[in-house]
């Protein structure tokens, strides 16, 4: 089959013909329609993130089962699926809670640990399959469908675990961006009063499209002034994409009183120290890392209803991967971006 493989860190794809993968007990393997570039991969294609080389990366991907290994009873042969991003157990607490992201035992990541998606064939655990659910149109929108298992469904978490409800001001820090973007559009979906910040000028404008009713441009406005400003005296939630100091120390400044910051990906600044004088009128700072099966069954089935639907801005074949992630790498993709696998 044809791959886009990594070969060492910060090293450039190389497109290569690798043997077919061939399912193990408790396995499956899928056909490849398409797999979304996130920053999430990006990091591992820049060596950020520590893998074993040769690699395949990539998770977010919208296929069909084409084989399955023995004792798989979950799956069958033409099944539309995606893919769950991490390796879990599946037996200790957390994943018997239903919440596998904080499984004690995880094995790892797809596309880090294991071969992703940047692949005609993707074979992984059959519990790492997630199928379809019918409504959603995977064969003439790949790109869209794939990317909704971490686009969607981890913003999806956000608005449950920041409660976010109906009337509340939600600002999104780093809005712009692959993940950003899609809070912009399932926070509206919340009905949330979403205030958009970033520091282009071309993706405030595309964050105005998508739903934002207000922007602020981080690279001249004082943050935390203008969402106090916006918010009426502060906002009531942050979810904070890109989690520098500077960042996270606007987002607390600028949140209402009994408002909740969410620290999701991002840079992950080592180090942050929150004024007590900040935290006293009842604000909370919380943790959040994509999401978990059931969470991404509610994405799914939230883009299946037509509620939302994902932003996918640059949708490029499996040759243009590298090309592709130099734009991510330099922040000029707005919204998703995507590759083609099978065409």
């Amino acid at each position: 089959m044809k791959a886009m493989v990594l070969t060492g860190p910060d090293k450039p794809f190389e497109l290569l013909d690798v043997p077919d993968p061939v399912p193990g007990p408790g396995e499956a393997v899928a056909r490849v329609l398409a797999c979304g570039a996130g920053l999430t991969i990006q990091h591992t294609r820049a060596g950020r993130s520590k893998t074993d080389y040769p690699r395949i990366i990539g998770h977010e991907i919208a296929g069909e089962i084409v084989e399955v290994g023995k004792g798989v009873s979950d799956l069958k042969i033409g099944d539309p699926v995606t893919a769950y991003y991490y390796l879990t157990c599946g037996e200790c607490r957390w994943c018997r809670a239903d919440r596998e992201t904080l499984c004690d035992n995880l094995k790892g990541t797809v596309g880090r640990h294991v071969d992703g998606g940047y692949a005609e064939f993707i074979k992984l655990p059959s519990q790492n399959f997630i199928k379809l659910p019918d409504g959603l149109d995977y064969k003439n929108h790949p790109a869209e469908i794939g990317v909704i298992t971490d686009a969607i469904a981890t913003p999806v978490k956000v608005v449950k675990k920041a409660r976010i409800k109906p009337g509340e001001t939600l600002a999104v820090i780093g809005a712009g961006g692959g993940l950003g973007m899609q809070m912009i559009v399932v926070g509206t979906w919340a009905g949330a009063r979403v205030i958009a910040v970033d520091v282009r000028a071309e993706k405030l404008d595309a964050c105005r499209e998508h739903g934002a009713d207000a922007v602020i441009d981080a690279s001249k406005a004082n943050v935390a002034e203008a969402l106090k400003e916006l918010g009426r005296g502060g906002v009531d939630v942050i979810a904070d994409f890109v989690a520098s100091g500077e960042t996270l120390q606007a987002g607390l400044k600028g949140l209402a009183k009994a408002g909740r910051l969410v620290v999701l990906g991002g840079t992950a600044a080592k180090t942050f120290a929150a004024d007590i004088e900040l935290i006293k009128p009842e604000r909370e700072i919380m943790g959040s890392k994509y999401a978990t099966k059931s969470e991404v069954r509610e994405a799914l089935d939230l883009v299946a209803s037509g509620a939302v639907w994902p932003v996918v801005t640059e949708i490029r074949p499996l040759a243009d991967a590298e090309a592709l992630h130099q734009r991510v790498e330099s922040g000029l993709v707005i919204g998703r971006a995507a590759i083609m696998v099978n065409l």
